[in-house]
């Protein structure tokens, strides 16, 4: 049972029912993750700023859903697995791809470099070592996609979800 009801998007009112109406425009439904982040519509106005944001940088959609993937199964959230598997073969990840990413691991070397980093992202509580660094950027990930991954880590990443 959910400690916050999520907010149904028929009975949403004021900024709350246009966020929820945007989110359900683009999506085709609202998720729960929405409309219970709908109880306060500041915070689901900056997280849907921030994915928005994202989705417009320079990794792309499926490897940003590689590390979604990667980031739920080290968070062991069920519900986030099944979304981003969703997400993931929507924007080209096959069965086996979602797995390994799911492991944190991938038949491309710069990819398996990328989710590596994302692991030690994670076990390091977000100290990132000269050697991890180092790594990342020797598998060819430019300052800018290092950053997006740190900021898709820390905005996906959630210890016992």
């Amino acid at each position: 049972m959910a400690r916050i009801e999520p907010i149904n998007p028929k009975d949403a009112t004021g900024k709350a029912k246009g966020l929820l109406d945007g989110v359900q425009a683009k999506f085709g439904k609202a998720p729960n993750i929405f409309k219970t982040m709908a109880h306060s519509p500041a915070a689901l106005e900056g997280f849907l700023q921030l994915h928005g944001a994202l989705a417009d940088g320079v990794l792309s959609a499926s490897f940003q859903e590689q590390v979604a993937l990667c980031v739920s199964e080290i968070s062991d959230c069920n519900y986030c697995l099944a979304a981003h598997t969703a997400i993931g073969k929507g924007v080209g990840l096959s069965e086996d791809d979602v797995i390994a990413s799911r492991q944190g691991g991938s038949t491309d070397s710069k990819t398996q470099a990328g989710l590596e980093f994302v692991r030690q992202i994670i076990s390091n509580q977000s100290w990132i070592s000269d050697h991890d660094y180092n790594a990342v950027k020797q598998a060819g990930y430019s300052s800018e996609e290092v950053i997006e991954m740190i900021t898709l880590v820390e905005n996906t990443y959630s210890p016992n979800t």
